[in-house]
């Protein structure tokens, strides 16, 4: 059921999410709410009532459905990318998007985007995975909405759960395209988003491409620039992080922000590879579950077997990013370990394996499962070491190439009390403590220099009352401790 945005100005809301959708509003005026990305504000009568449904799926459902499924965006793109000529002779995509229990509004918004921001000669279909979602309306209404679209639309539909990445595999192979575009369920993909993803693709086809991921509001669907001039890195628990793009890569650049950023990691909700590429680098390591950890695990592997990975700053798509994104049945904490270790067995460290590894709280004690085939793969691509990888890839790790000593610091004056010194998560120049050791590493998994934040344990001064600080390391006098008969001293 479609309805006109300017002859009706209803917007019915969902009273029982779980059953029929909401309509499914097209303006055709883009005049309404969240028009041009404006945030969506609730009345204060209403608030109530938006924080209820704020939990079905960790963000604004009533402000998601009082906007149109084809609602108008900024063009948010630089300057110089906006008078950029493609190729006439582009490869075509097939855009693969897995969903669970999908909010209505944003699944149909993100079809919408695609299908009126995509030249039809590029976009082959698009395939949706159901990882089993238990909502009716995902079932036939969708499929009955589906075939009314312009563009060819399959889903696949998973028997049981199992995760973002058998998900995706499952569609990567049932797809047509000769481009695979990987999106999350909850997108919107802006003017021109497409075709620089495929042209540099084109260039070379060992060249794996993102966009810019644009930031959308999860309370009041505002959609907002994301910036040119941050990368994907990652710290020593393996969890993906935004950094500023470096000098290095400025320069590399000369200066232009219009061009690809070589990126050490990506983000892993959105990007474009060629097909045959894809499956020649290994698809996804299908022994991961849920998501949070392919990224990493896939950037490691395309940098160290030959393969690229870049920013498109010609492109932009937004995200809903959630706070408490899925819920995923069984062992569910246990999975972030697991896939945490998987890597490490299956990216050999430079020289001090045994130490990183241990830095990442509890992970030395998950069941990784069986990586033979993935170490097999690596050895028949010929892959460069993962030491190659922080020397020429991502030189401003936070990763140490080496250490004098690594270990738990236990204080002596009194044994029965089992204290480690801990930094206690604490920045520079704020005191650290002592907390009951635990024997995971993380805090108190400590070298004599602190080589995760560039910091040194400093001996105190009188207004520290005699308790060491963290301070950015000088090699100092105050900074040299030696360890006599377990006894730490400056």
């Amino acid at each position: 059921m479609f309805l006109d945005a300017e002859k009706d100005k209803r917007i019915k809301v969902l009273k029982a999410p779980f059953a029929v959708p909401v309509p499914a509003v097209i303006s055709r005026s883009q005049e309404g709410p969240g028009e041009m990305g404006r945030a969506v504000l609730i009345p204060r009568e209403e608030q109530e009532k938006m924080k209820e449904l704020f939990k079905i799926n960790q963000f604004n459902l009533l402000a998601s459905d009082r906007i149109a499924l084809n609602r108008s965006l900024p063009d948010v793109r630089l300057d110089g990318c906006k008078s950029k000529v493609y190729p006439e002779e582009l490869p075509n995509t097939s855009v693969v998007i897995v969903f669970h229990n999908e909010a209505w509004s944003t699944l149909l918004r993100t079809l919408h985007s695609v299908i009126a921001r995509s030249p039809p000669r590029l976009l082959a279909e698009i395939v949706l995975v159901d990882d089993a979602s238990e909502r009716e309306f995902l079932k036939a209404s969708l499929e009955n909405y589906v075939k009314k679209l312009d563009v060819p639309i399959r889903i696949l539909r998973m028997e049981q759960r199992s995760g973002l990445i058998r998900a995706r595999l499952r569609g990567a192979a049932a797809s047509r395209g000769q481009v695979i575009t990987f999106l999350d369920a909850h997108c919107e993909c802006t003017l021109g988003w497409l075709e620089p993803l495929l042209a540099r693709i084109k260039e070379d086809r060992k060249t794996v491409v993102c966009p810019i991921i644009d930031v959308i509001s999860d309370d009041t669907f505002e959609y907002m620039a994301g910036s040119d001039m941050t990368y994907g890195g990652f710290n020593w628990k393996l969890n993906f992080r935004w950094y500023p793009v470096p000098q290095r890569e400025m320069e590399r650049r000369k200066g232009d922000r219009t061009l690809p950023v070589r990126t050490p990691t990506m983000a892993g909700g959105l990007f474009s590879i060629d097909r045959s590429y894809f499956e020649e680098i290994g698809t996804y390591d299908a022994g991961m579950d849920i998501w949070g950890g392919e990224n990493l695990e896939m950037s490691f592997r395309i940098w160290q077997c030959g393969g690229s990975l870049e920013i498109i700053t010609y492109s932009h798509t937004g995200q809903i990013f959630q706070e408490f994104p899925e819920i995923f049945p069984s062992n569910s904490l246990e999975i972030p370990r697991r896939i945490g270790w998987r890597q490490l067995q299956d990216f050999p460290w430079p020289g001090m394996f045994d130490g990183s590894c241990l830095t990442i709280p509890g992970v030395v004690k998950v069941d990784y499962g069986d990586v033979s085939v993935r170490k097999a793969l690596r050895e028949s691509l010929g892959c460069k070491p993962f030491s190659w990888y922080l020397e020429n890839v991502y030189p401003d790790s936070q990763i140490p190439r080496r250490y004098y000593s690594l270990g738990e610091v236990r204080g002596v004056l009194n044994v029965e009390t089992n204290q480690c010194l801990d930094n206690m998560g604490r920045k520079e120049n704020e005191k650290v403590g002592f907390f009951n050791c635990h024997g995971m590493g993380g805090n108190q998994k400590l070298t004599l220099r602190h080589l995760n934040s560039n910091q040194c344990l400093a001996e105190p001064s009188e207004e520290d009352r005699l308790v060491p600080t963290m301070r950015e390391c000088g090699g100092g006098r105050s900074q040299q401790w030696l360890l006599r008969n377990m006894t730490l001293g400056a």
